[in-house]
Formats: structure tokens, C-alpha cells, sequence
């Protein structure tokens, strides 16, 4: 279940239910949002959701229950809004529910409860954390990719663990808002699509089609809405990075970071995938600020001839013969974030078979062994991770096995613990027991239940009172 956007352009956002391609009983169903002057026909940010959510959960309930004509046995949400209106199903319906963060802001953004007031009329993270402690609190139990992800490492803080005890100064102040020892947590790390991300070696499976395509789409000197920037030596290994264009994933930390290290612009050219090169395309305050970054970056180290600026790419597949491509020509994939939650491109690019070079700051700390299966770099420290690829590069330039033995090492390490087929066949599991254990225990939890329903009406409700309505 997501959200319907009759102005969609370019994608299947505006069909109200599609199949799930390669899956016989999996569907999209999608729901727009609604206020008393109608539909929401655009898209809007992911921080501006607040106010549509109770109306949006209350117009699923009746659309999931018409398409299954009956109710769910397991709810399971995504994300902060995801998570809270799973949470509203679930408490309507009686249902088993599921957490699943994929990323909780509060660590992401350094003193963003302390200081919420500052991040107040761009993030609204009043609105978000509220519903991030609604939901962790509401469900039965929780799904994080990372022990990381929980109780953090011996220098940084979990993610669920921030939210122990915090103040939002003005506001609340919270004492006890989640217990990370609570037998409701579990690590199950999420894979890559092995249809679409596979070794470089696969030869039988490689989309050879695309090939020229994808020449063209890193080499081509026209400058267009799709790509800027040239390569003036194409014979030299690229450095990859493909996200989100936002501060977090710190796409313009690794053009500087880059820009500012000689020997690595004279061993390899960048390559970067990530959000639009033109402003006047974007309606995302923080992408914008990040686009005029990436411009200024470009003339002010002069990478020009250096680096390939291409705007987001939403094909899957040929992202995946990308990846194969970038390590024909003996590359590297970098993730450069000032925080990553879990790290799913890292994931993709090593089950290529791509070396990965990727932050030390959250889920990638676990899924790379240093050294053996990638690299640890730190966004804090760019002249640090610029020098680790400089010697890596030199160090292929000498022995090209370095590069293979690097690339096994990832491969190796995927299959041992990060695909698919062990993430649904946990997940199963778990939904059995914690489904059977409500059942059996009629563990309700009221008392619980009853102040986070207070909590809801008393809090959050007014809350997203000030988050204002988009405009059309």
C-alpha cells in the first residue's frame, strides 16, 4: 500500500493497482491523499506528509479490506509515515504489525531534537519523531537490518537507542521511549534482486544491448538534462557513486573530497549518479541546495574533463549492468554518506562484484569486512578516505589481483549473509512466532496502548496542525 499521485509523470504512480512484475499474488495498492478540498494530485516531500496520514489510513482500511475482503494477518511499515499508518491499521483492525525503519532521522541529523525548532519549517521532525515513538511503541515487533541499527557501536549511538531519553526542548521531554532489550527486536538484513544484481562474470547473463547505451551515457560529451561533465581519458577506472542528491548521502563531499586530492584525479575519473543537474527541475528544498553545491564544486576545483555529473536513473536493470559495467573497467563503488542506515546500494554494487569503498557511519560498518570483502571510509575525514582509493588504485596498477581478490571478497560475503532468500524465509518465521505469541498470550498490552493513543490525540494531532498543506 503507498501513496496515489494522479499527476505522476513518467511512472505507474497514478494506477491504482498494479502486479508486482515477476510475483503472482503481490500487488501495489495505491491511495492518494486527501483533505476536505479534495485529492492531492502532486508529489510533495516525504517531510511534509503529516497532516494527510489519519485520513490516508482510514481511507486504506477500506480499500485493503474491499480488495481482500477480509483483514490482513501481518501489517508491516516502512519509513516513519509508512510506520505510523501501519500502526493506525493495526490498532483498527487488530492485526499483527511489523516495523521496519529503514532509516530513523534523529541520528542522521546531529542535535535535531535538541535544536527542532531550528529544523522546524524545512524537516518538521516534531511531527516525525512523535510518530517514530508512536509506532516502535505500538508494534509487535521490529525489524532492523544492523544491531547497529539499535544499540550503535562503542563510539556512536543506535538509532532506537537515541530515542531512549531525549527532550524536545519546549515540547516533551521523553524518559523512557523504547526499551532496546526488548525481546520485540530482531536483525534481518535485506539482499539484492539476484535477477537483477549479479557478478560481472556472469557473462551468459550480462545485458550486453545496453552496453552501448551505457558508453554513451558516461562518454557522450553532449551536455544535456540527463548528464554533464566530460571524461577526457576514458581509459582510466571510475569512481562510482549513485544516491539520493540530499547533504546526508554527502554526493557533494565525495566531489570535493575528490576535487581536492591530485593523485586521484590523475588515477581515476568520478562518476556520479544522483537527483537532477538542473535546479528548475526540482521541487525538493534540500536537493536544490545540493544542486547549486554540485555546480559550484564543478568550476571551483575545475573537474571538468574529470567527472560525469548523471541525473537519477529509475531503471533497475540497467543500473545493475551499470554497476557490471563500472567494474569491467576495473572501478570502484564509493558511499560517501554522513549516515547510512542500512546501505542497499553497497549491498547491490558488492553483489556485483564491484570493490566497495563505503561510510563507517552506520550499516555499511557491518556489512564489509575492512579490508577482506571492502573498505571503511569516514565522511569526517576526507582526505583519509581519498588517500585509502589513491593507494588502492596504485596498488592494482601493480597487482591487478588486488582488485579480484578484493571483488571475491564481496561476493563472498553477500551470499554468506545478505540476499533475499534469507531475509523472507526470517521474516516468515518471525511473523509466526510473534503472531502465535499474541495469540496465545492475548498480550494486548492496554495500559500501553491507552497512552499512546493519548499520546497521539494529545500530541500529534496538534502537531501536524502546523504543518501547512501543499500547495497546487
Amino acid at each position: 500500500v503507498t501513496r496515489l499521485i494522479p499527476d505522476a509523470v513518467g511512472t505507474s504512480c497514478s494506477q491504482r493497482l498494479e502486479k508486482i512484475s515477476g510475483c503472482q499474488y503481490s500487488h501495489i495498492l495505491r491511495i492518494p491523499f486527501r483533505t476536505e478540498h479534495g485529492i492531492l494530485r502532486k508529489w510533495i516531500s516525504r517531510f511534509d506528509v503529516w497532516p494527510y496520514l489519519e485520513k490516508f489510513s482510514e481511507d486504506a482500511a477500506n480499500e485493503i479490506a474491499a480488495e481482500l475482503q477480509g483483514t490482513p494477518d501481518l501489517i508491516i511499515g516502512n519509513y516513519s509515515d509508512g510506520n505510523l499508518v501501519a500502526s493506525l491499521l493495526s490498532h483498527r483492525m487488530g492485526v499483527t504489525q511489523c516495523t521496519i525503519a529503514h532509516a530513523l532521522e534523529k541520528t542522521k541529523y546531529p542535535d535535531s531534537d535538541i535544536y527542532w525548532k531550528k529544523f522546524e519549517d524545512k524537516y518538521h521532525f516534531s511531527c516525525q519523531f512523535t510518530a517514530d515513538l508512536l509506532a516502535m511503541n505500538h508494534s509487535d515487533f521490529i525489524i532492523t537490518s544492523t544491531y547497529q541499527e539499535i544499540a550503535g557501536t562503542r563510539t556512536t549511538v543506535g538509532q532506537y537507542e537515541s530515542h531512549a531519553a531525549f527532550t524536545l526542548p519546549g515540547l516533551y521531554r521523553v524518559v523512557h521511549g523504547i526499551d532496546v532489550f526488548d525481546p520485540k527486536f530482531n536483525i534481518v538484513s535485506p539482499g539484492a534482486d539476484a535477477s537483477i544484481y549479479f557478478t560481472y562474470a556472469d557473462e551468459e547473463k550480462r545485458l550486453t544491448s545496453l552496453h552501448e547505451y551505457l558508453e554513451k551515457l558516461i562518454f557522450d560529451p553532449e551536455q544535456n538534462d540527463e548528464h554533464i561533465g566530460t571524461l577526457e581519458d576514458p581509459s582510466k577506472p571510475i569512481i562510482f557513486s549513485m544516491a539520493r542528491l540530499d547533504r546526508v548521502k554527502n554526493i557533494t563531499g565525495l566531489v570535493e573530497m575528490y576535487g581536492r586530492n591530485d593523485d586521484l584525479r590523475a588515477l581515476a575519473n568520478l562518476v556520479v549518479v544522483a537527483g537532477y543537474n538542473d535546479v528548475e527541475k526540482s521541487s525538493d528544498r534540500e536537493e536544490i541546495s545540493e544542486i547549486e553545491k554540485m555546480h559550484g564544486l564543478m568550476e571551483r576545483y575545475n573537474l571538468h574533463g574529470h567527472i560525469r555529473w548523471i541525473s537519477a536513473q529509475t531503471n533497475r536493470a540497467r543500473n545493475g549492468e551499470l554497476y557490471r559495467y563500472i567494474a569491467d573497467k576495473r572501478g570502484i563503488f564509493v558511499q560517501p554518506a554522513f549516515y547510512e542506515a542500512f546501505g542497499l546500494t553497497v549491498v547491490e554494487a558488492m553483489t556485483c562484484g564491484l570493490p566497495t569503498f563505503a561510510t563507517s557511519h552506520g550499516g555499511p560498518l557491518e556489512i564489509i569486512e575492512d579490508g577482506i570483502s571492502g573498505f571503511h571510509i569516514d565522511p569526517y575525514h576526507p582526505e583519509r578516505a581519498t588517500s585509502l582509493m589513491a593507494e588502492f588504485f596504485e596498488r592494482c596498477r601493480e597487482d591487478s589481483g588486488h582488485w579480484v581478490s578484493i571483488s571475491e571478497g564481496g561476493l563472498r560475503r553477500i551470499h554468506e549473509k545478505y540476499t533475499w532468500k534469507i531475509y523472507s524465509e526470517r521474516l516468515m518465521t518471525l511473523a509466526g512466532v510473534y503472531g502465535f505469541w499474541k495469540y496465545v498470550s492475548k498480550l494486548d498490552r492496554l495500559e500501553t496502548r491507552r497512552y499512546l493513543e493519548m499520546f497521539y490525540i494529545l500530541k500529534y494531532r496538534n502537531l501536524v496542525k502546523d504543518v501547512p498543506l501543499a500547495e497546487e
